[in-house]
């Protein structure tokens, strides 16, 4: 088998078979990575696909090159869309910000064209590069553990089928095949972690640490990892409920585990009740651990962590979602679906203040949390709030994180 069939064969073992989706779309940059993954999937030929290209308006090249991908994209027979990010106003980390709403882009395009998943160009390369970078933040084992094959974001699934894959085996591919791709000019600027990390792994090279050494000891820390996870799940269908959105643990048993699992299952709550990708930043983590230990209510993350002698419940903070808006046959806030009569006239906005006007007291909820919860407006007229008990045919429901145990399973 030619090292083309060899490619050819990870795609059909990733997509191939029972696991075979009905259509993929591909994130193209123009960048050799995603390149190969749009030609490999084409030679592969059995599941339809569309392509698109993010353009982030952060480079006066990146329109054409957005052009050069829907030329190739036509010459192959596959649609392609560009999608445009307005949303960088020059603060906070950008690299972090351009990701976040790349997979907001790329899931709102992706539901639109009825994709089972969206496929991302990540390789062996960036793998061993997210290692560094991790390490270099003392990051836990779950981080050290890398990247996983499959994600979901904004309720969209995406898969990296290359991440066993070397990169410069992609660029042979895409050679033999006379494709030209893109080199990014930020891919040279080491104001960037990534690319300092890129840079180090050229010298560990030369000392016999390779990529493929620093992947196979992920993998290691990967299995030891799902130990913990499925512990961690376990632990959790004992000591948590899920009430209406909110995750409430039994303190008691809470202050019982060892602080590890505690961490775990703290930042992973966080985390799915603010429907977050990314836990918060450890500094933060430990200050609102102590502060739990000791009874005191705390936020992070958009989440207000309230404090009880039985429990702790973590819920959303109102001011993180008091300017939320949206359609009521949508999610709101990522993770809310209410259902009943839709109008269009209405919109589903956080409860507020105007939790006085229902019989929240019923609920046995916080106040607090109840004016997180989704109500249904027109204008400034209140016309339900579900979770509040005022529900006049409308229903609320936090799907979008799925359960937390099960939740507890992913990175």
């Amino acid at each position: 088998m030619n090292a083309s069939a060899r490619l050819i064969d990870r795609i059909d073992g990733a997509f191939g078979g029972e696991n075979r989706p009905g259509k993929i779309g591909v994130a193209v940059s123009g960048g050799s990575d995603s390149l190969a993954l749009l030609h490999l999937l084409h030679d592969w030929g059995q599941v339809p696909l569309t392509a698109a290209t993010v353009d982030h308006g952060l480079r006066k090249e990146a329109a054409g090159e957005a052009e050069m991908v829907a030329g190739l994209c036509k010459g192959l027979g596959i649609p392609h869309q560009t999608l445009h990010w307005q949303g960088w106003d020059g603060k906070g980390n950008l690299q972090a910000q351009a990701r976040q709403n790349r997979y907001s882009l790329l899931a709102d395009w992706a539901r639109s064209e009825s994709c089972d998943t969206v496929v991302l160009g990540h390789t062996m390369d960036d793998q061993a590069e997210t290692f560094l970078m991790r390490l270099s933040r003392a990051s836990g084992i779950d981080a050290l553990a890398g990247m996983d094959g499959r994600i979901w974001r904004q309720n969209q699934r995406f898969d990296r089928p290359l991440l066993h894959i070397r990169r410069n085996d992609l660029r042979a591919y895409l050679s033999q095949r006379g494709v030209f791709w893109i080199d990014d000019p930020s891919n040279e600027d080491e104001k960037f972690d990534r690319i300092k990390a890129r840079k180090a792994l050229v010298h560990l090279e030369e000392i016999g640490l390779s990529p493929e050494d620093i992947t196979h000891s992920m993998v290691n820390l990967s299995l030891a990892a799902m130990e913990l996870r499925e512990r961690a799940r376990d632990i959790a269908r004992d000591i948590c409920k899920e009430i209406s959105g909110d995750l409430v643990f039994d303190r008691t048993a809470f202050r019982r585990l060892n602080p590890d699992m505690q961490h775990r299952l703290f930042s992973k709550a966080l985390m799915f009740v603010s429907c977050e990708p990314y836990p918060p930043r450890r500094d933060a983590m430990y200050e609102a651990e102590a502060a739990v230990i000791a009874g005191r209510n705390h936020t992070l993350h958009g989440c207000l962590i309230l404090v009880s002698d039985m429990t702790v419940r973590i819920t959303r903070e109102f001011k993180a979602v008091e300017r939320v808006t949206g359609a009521t046959d949508a999610p709101w806030d990522t993770r809310w679906i209410c259902e009943g009569p839709h109008a269009s006239d209405l919109e589903i906005r956080a409860l507020g203040e105007a939790v006085k006007d229902t019989p929240w007291r019923d609920t046995g909820a916080p106040r607090r949390s109840l004016m997180a919860s989704p109500a249904i407006w027109r204008e400034n007229t209140l016309i339900s709030a579900p979770i509040a008990g005022f529900s006049e045919g409308w229903t609320a429901e936090a799907t979008g994180c799925g359960n937390f145990a099960d939740f507890l399973l992913s990175r």
